[in-house]
């Protein structure tokens, strides 16, 4: 009790300050300045020219698409364009980055003064875009080894030079919840825009944070130590919780906080120091002299525009609204666009809005997560799955029998209306047939009939089930249930008592 008000005493005398900077790759088929394709998982060095190799004499050429999707992205999240921007040279050595200087954008950025907004705890949180602007990527280094202790290093330049989207945010970020969420979103709208992919185990989204801590009601920002190398939400959430503590406890024993570049190790669950932290300055840049200034018209920015899509949040809401789920249920539908189109192709072909919420979200999603599939590599097309459900609304099958029937569905690829007529597996909902095998289960269970007429009406849940048990699940649950009922209070099936 004593250690838990200490803790409560730290997180409120500290406030954290987080600003996220993430990397986008953008879903173009070559680089941002070169025809090398940027397809992932070819063998290493294989997708590489003169010109991504950094060759003397090799000149970059800007992909036009790259510029689209950008632009696209800078509206969805609502930033001011700039006409005119600029490329710069980022001057640093590193051993995967073949030119020793990078090719991106420093003081005239493609966009800036955006917003990502999402509820949190019941409480819409608005996080402010700094910037949003070009770059291109560089290669990767494979270490053989440990994290800490490389026995031996190779370089795979395939990477060098596919477009890169940085969006950087202010530092509105309080916690790492507050954090993991915001990178939610913005991979969310990334995804749906189809500019991104969204996948943080290949590297197409990448999360660096800058944290640092401050006395609680004061303006004044803490040294910052910038975090790398996590590639999952739950990593950068644990990421930053540790580097919470860490600079806690450094403070809380008066210490001083270094500014450096730490690196996540996600196995040991702790960040270690990589290098000291550099400033704007140490990069020397200067104005890239093969490339001339981007200008963006005005008719090309409107021309855009007019192709967004329904963004998710927009999705979310109107899914609330015209289908009437819970908000968690619209949430979870609206990850991405093909989940929402698949969801609402059901919700609008069976009249169910919410019966298909439960089947997409539990059974659908729970064998695809399962499997490690996506919605768009479902076994079971929406029109199936609408066919299932028509069967189980019109009592031709049971919920249990449902599920089955569904299960098979994913397993062969048949559909419902077959796999019924194959197995026999129609509900009974005659009265006649079913009372034969009710009277059975009655005197098979005077126990529980007893215990019903003295007053104990769980007894019926149990007396029900034994008669799915003996029907084997094709018992309609409903005529069952009234037919027990009436033989358990003496009175005849359709008499009067």
């Amino acid at each position: 009790m004593e250690l838990e008000t200490q803790n409560s005493k730290l997180k409120t005398r500290y406030e954290a300050v987080i600003g996220l900077e993430v990397h986008a790759q953008l879903l173009t088929k070559s680089k941002i300045f070169c025809g090398c394709s940027t397809a992932f998982g070819a063998p290493p060095n294989s997708h590489t020219c003169p010109v991504c190799l950094g060759m003397p004499g090799a000149l970059p050429v800007l992909n036009k698409r790259v510029v689209e999707f950008a632009i696209k992205s800078a509206l969805a999240l609502g930033c001011d364009i700039a006409p005119s921007s600029r490329f710069h040279r980022k001057n640093y050595f590193y051993p995967d980055m073949p030119k020793n200087y990078q090719i991106s954008q420093y003081e005239l950025p493609l966009a800036q003064r955006g917003t990502v907004a999402f509820p949190v705890g019941g409480v819409l949180t608005s996080i402010r875009i700094h910037r949003l602007h070009l770059e291109e990527d560089v290669g990767k280094l494979l270490h053989a080894g440990t994290l800490q202790v490389a026995d031996s290093s190779l370089v795979d330049f395939n990477r060098s030079g596919v477009p890169l989207m940085e969006i950087v945010s202010e530092p509105d970020i309080r916690s790492p919840e507050q954090a993991g969420e915001y990178l939610r979103q913005l991979r969310a709208i990334l995804v749906y825009l189809e500019v991104c992919d969204g996948n943080m185990d290949e590297g197409s989204l990448r999360c660096d944070a800058n944290v640092s801590l401050r006395l609680t009601g004061r303006e004044e920002l803490g040294v910052k130590a910038e975090v790398k190398n996590m590639n999952s939400f739950k990593g950068v959430q644990k990421a930053l919780a540790y580097e919470i503590q860490r600079q806690t406890r450094i403070l809380e024993e008066g210490g001083r906080i270094v500014q450096e570049t730490r690196l996540w190790d996600a196995d040991q669950e702790l960040t270690l120091p990589m290098r000291s932290k550099e400033h704007a300055h140490d990069y020397r840049y200067f104005l890239e002299p093969d490339l001339v200034p981007l200008v963006i018209s005005s008719q090309w920015i409107d021309e855009i525009r007019a192709t967004l899509p329904e963004l998710p949040q927009q999705r979310r809401d109107r899914f609330a609204r015209e289908y009437g789920i819970p908000d968690y249920d619209a949430a979870v539908l609206t990850v991405s666009r093909p989940l929402a189109d698949y969801y609402e192709e059901v919700a609008q072909a069976s009249h169910e809005p919410k019966l298909a919420s439960n089947w997409v979200m539990v059974e659908l999603l729970g064998l695809l997560n399962k499997d490690g599939r996506g919605i768009i590599d479902s076994p079971i097309p929406p029109a199936e799955l609408t066919a299932l459900l028509t069967l189980l609304l019109s009592g031709t099958i049971s919920g249990k029998i449902a599920k089955t029937v569904f299960e098979q569905m994913y397993q062969t690829g048949k559909s419902a209306e077959l796999i019924v007529k194959e197995q026999g597996l129609t509900q009974i909902s005659n009265q006649d047939e079913l009372l034969q095998i009710v009277e059975e289960v009655l005197a098979k269970h005077p126990g529980p009939v007893a215990d019903y007429r003295k007053g104990k009406v769980q007894s019926l849940t149990f007396l029900v089930g034994m008669v799915m048990k003996s029907s084997r699940g094709k018992a309609n649950p409903r005529v069952v249930g009234e037919l027990l009922l009436t033989r358990l209070k003496g009175e005849e099936p359709g008499g009067d008592g």
